[in-house]
């Protein structure tokens, strides 16, 4: 086991990693996609398609992404991610058409789904065993800092340099930084812990009551991934909708990140004091009040998105150890692995589904859909409770 003088160093490079990964991957076209479009003439749904397209290679990848950290550690893959990140970012600035600005993004993607949350908790999983509950804890609070650090410098950079350069700009951060930080920082893992009787895939071992429980969770990773897609990609348009202004609409949106980190901090101060399963089952219920509260037309649109962005800020927790408390360490590199694949699939599909939803039958159908699926995730939390 790594020695605990050695993990606040471990888990601060990886909270740097995260927040230079997901700013030049998941949260990038926030900034870029309208500049993009603009300067080339490609049109925005293409543009934004790219991200999507990037999501859905992560999932695919993600399960042999966790069974290889599962026998080698993340060291290796989170190295791969910097790079691939770097090339992929690379092709996107020098995209000259369409279908090379896609291919670009199927490097990016690839980086996603080895250099993303899910292969980073595998990385402590492998590390740290039964104790790495606060440390992944305490990385998704860095991770909370992603969008706040990456969106306001893709936007400085953009207006300095332009779209192209930016992405060179954070293709050399991978290179200067996240790859430094990897090699010098993220230490070889300890003597495989997998029981070898298990065989060479502990996943496909699961039987009974835990093939229900992996079957429920992933059910509540694939709900919970639709409707933070769907959220983060419409909600803007959800609001103006209802008759609220585009500048208070953004200042509404600003409140879920905040909520998140403190949400975040709220749960780090536990200690690890309760059961995952509470965190899951907590975020579930807020997310669902926050959207029901939105569908119901309430007038305190504030509250419903700080309940959103708390449930969703901890829901970023609970996705890292929940299958730490229900499987065990020993196999928890390869499970979270096969668990991101449908979260990704989802994340991928949901915006373009939304936005047929969306055109097709209304602001009212889209956000009775959202409070559908959110409450339907608190019934599949609360099911893990039977077969824990």
């Amino acid at each position: 086991m790594i020695p605990h003088r050695h993990r606040l160093g471990v888990i601060s490079a990886l909270g740097v990693i995260q927040i230079l990964t997901w700013g030049s991957s998941f949260y990038l076209l926030s900034v870029l996609a309208a500049p993009m479009s603009k300067d080339t003439g490609w049109p925005l749904g293409w543009v934004i398609g790219g991200l999507s397209l990037g999501l859905l290679v992560a999932g695919l990848v993600s399960p042999r992404v966790g069974a290889f950290i599962g026998e080698h550690g993340g060291r290796p893959v989170l190295a791969f991610a910097a790079v691939i990140l770097s090339v992929g970012l690379t092709v996107l600035a020098m995209a000259p058409n369409l279908p090379v600005y896609l291919a670009g993004w199927l490097l990016v993607g690839l980086g996603m789904g080895t250099g993303l949350y899910d292969p980073a908790f595998a990385t402590l999983g492998r590390l740290y065993g039964a104790e790495a509950r606060p440390a992944i804890t305490t990385l998704t609070l860095w991770g909370g800092f992603a969008s706040t650090v990456s969106w306001p410098l893709s936007a400085f950079l953009i207006e300095q340099v332009g779209w192209r350069r930016t992405c060179l700009a954070y293709a050399g951060l991978h290179l200067g930084v996240t790859l430094p930080l990897v090699l010098l920082v993220i230490p070889r893992p300890p003597a495989h812990p997998v029981t070898r009787s298990a065989g060479p895939n502990p996943v496909i071992r699961l039987a009974g009551r835990e093939r229900r429980a992996f079957l429920l969770l992933a059910g509540v990773l694939t709900l919970g991934g639709t409707v933070m897609a769907l959220v983060s990609v419409h909600l803007i348009t959800l609001l103006q909708a209802r008759g609220v202004a585009l500048t208070s609409a953004v200042a509404y949106g600003a409140l879920i990140g905040p909520s998140q980190v403190g949400a975040r901090i709220v749960e780090m101060a536990g200690k690890g004091r309760h059961h995952p399963l509470w965190t899951l089952t907590a975020a579930m219920v807020l997310v669902a009040l926050g959207v029901t509260i939105l569908a119901a037309g309430l007038p305190v649109v504030g509250l419903a998105l700080i309940l959103y962005g708390a449930g969703n800020g901890i829901y970023s927790i609970a996705r890292g150890t929940v299958p730490l408390a229900l499987f065990g360490p020993e196999r928890y590199a390869p499970l979270v692995g096969r668990l991101a694949r449908p979260g990704l699939v989802a994340q991928a599909l949901a915006p373009s589904l939304g936005a047929v939803v969306l055109t097709q039958a209304g602001a009212d159908t889209t956000y009775a859909l959202l409070a559908v699926l959110a409450l339907a995730n608190v019934a599949l939390a609360l099911s893990l409770w039977r077969i824990r």
